[in-house]
């Protein structure tokens, strides 16, 4: 007898979908910076003539080596800084830079010249956490983003708040929505897959459906031109084309293009593009490959999507394990459930793709990330792959257990409490390059 999920399940699966399926222009790292400057910008009504960036070290290790969109290939944190002064368009959240035109390069390159921007490590217990000040004439104020992306909790002006006057267009944590610390317990593999089964789709199929546009649109750009590496044309032009190299040549690109400041949106997952890109564009080239219907292919990408920020949400927002592996378990699940496969196959798919990866670094957003992205799917698709020819990993397996969700309960202690220094000595290698 199938299981028959409750309303509250049903509700609070589909709210953390729609509240993690967001459009974002360029690396999200340094978009959210751009974001609190153009916050910032709004407060002071103007450009701040100072401005102090207090950053934890995940955030400096991610914006330190990436391009930052609509500069003319500008990188660092002063650029993002300064081109989210200069596009002071905080309404626009994550795609902020979207504002920005060709000539305002030159006015990104000027202030970033003339203002006094410093930047500090912000020593927090929150791997994402991010603190701008800003002094105009007589007056100072701050912008303050923790845990994830878009999640403003300060904004004040000479000591006075006015976060409640920027709430309405702000996207503010809702308490309606289950908390990024409640979705660890929340999510489970075998209601996943039965959401993905039963939910209907209407609620959730604009946000499936802006994916698809968005992240496959970014993969062809990356085929079509010269990124970073080229990971993405490298490997359509070696081996035998079939839909695994195929599958991961699209993933490759889309991150080559990201990763070197290519203009156009992502559809995020977990608060990362990459991670967005990993967990669906395989998924998509195998469902056009084999002529699956779109319904499936939608209702794959719910098991894809949630089955990465199931792992996400014991890992953190931000570690030293890379989050693109997490995706590529989360496309394997995906790929498998697109085939017809159910929760018991689904869950050795999640281990075995588990078992081959885990503990890869994540040392900052940067053109290598399209070779990891690339290995992380083929890491999914030889999960499933096993499975469908009746192999498997077994418990005792390095830090494979008894259970899929015991595995994932591994993966999460590993990447927080395992991988705790290994992220202290990345960031420390980082800042002395």
């Amino acid at each position: 007898m199938q299981t028959m999920l409750t309303s509250e399940i049903i509700r609070n699966y589909t709210a953390i979908l729609q509240d993690e399926l967001r459009p974002a222009m360029g690396c999200t790292e340094p978009i959210a910076i751009a974001y609190a400057a153009s916050i910032l910008t709004d407060v002071l009504d103007g450009p701040a003539e100072e401005i102090s960036v207090g950053l934890s070290g995940n955030i400096i290790k991610n914006v330190k080596s990436v391009v930052v969109p609509a500069t003319g290939g500008m990188h660092g944190i002063e650029s993002a800084v300064a081109a989210g002064v200069v596009a002071n368009a905080y309404t626009r959240r994550l795609e902020v830079l979207g504002a920005l035109c060709e000539e305002d390069i030159a006015r990104i390159a000027d202030y970033k010249s003339r203002a006094i921007i410093e930047v500090y490590e912000l020593h927090s217990r929150c791997s994402f956490d991010l603190k701008l000040t800003g002094k105009r004439g007589c007056d100072t104020a701050t912008v303050r983003i923790t845990e994830s992306h878009t999640n403003v909790v300060a904004v004040t002006l000479n000591d006075g708040s006015l976060l409640d006057r920027y709430r309405e267009v702000m996207s503010v944590e809702s308490a309606a929505e289950p908390s990024r610390d409640s979705r660890e317990n929340l999510l489970n593999v075998r209601d996943i897959v039965t959401f993905a089964e039963q939910t209907p789709l209407d609620a959730l199929r604009p946000y499936l459906e802006r994916q698809i546009e968005l992240n496959m649109a970014i993969a062809e750009e990356g085929l079509r031109n010269t990124y970073g590496a080229s990971i993405g044309q490298l490997l359509l032009t070696i081996g035998t084309p079939d839909t695994s190299r195929r599958a991961r040549a699209y993933a490759a690109a889309g991150s080559d293009a990201r990763m070197s400041g290519c203009e156009l949106a992502v559809c995020i997952i977990s608060g990362s593009g990459n991670q967005g890109i990993t967990a669906s564009v395989p998924v998509i080239v195998y469902a056009r490959e084999h002529g699956i219907d779109h319904e499936r292919l939608l209702r794959a990408l719910i098991v894809s999507n949630l089955m990465t920020v199931h792992q996400k949400a014991g890992i953190g927002c931000l570690s030293a394990y890379c989050g693109a592996i997490s995706a590529g378990c989360g496309c394997g699940a995906g790929i498998a459930f697109l085939f017809g496969s159910s929760y018991p196959e689904i869950a050795r798919t999640v281990v075995n793709a588990v078992a081959i990866l885990s503990g890869t670094i994540c040392d900052g957003a940067k053109p290598s990330c399209a070779a990891k992205i690339a290995m992380a799917v083929e890491a999914g698709i030889l999960g499933y792959e096993m499975v469908r020819t009746g192999r498997q990993f077994f418990a005792g397996d390095g830090i494979v257990t008894k259970g899929v969700e015991n595995t994932i309960r591994n993966i999460g202690r590993l990447a927080r409490e395992g991988m705790g220094e290994t992220d202290k000595e990345i960031i420390k290698m980082m800042l002395e390059q």
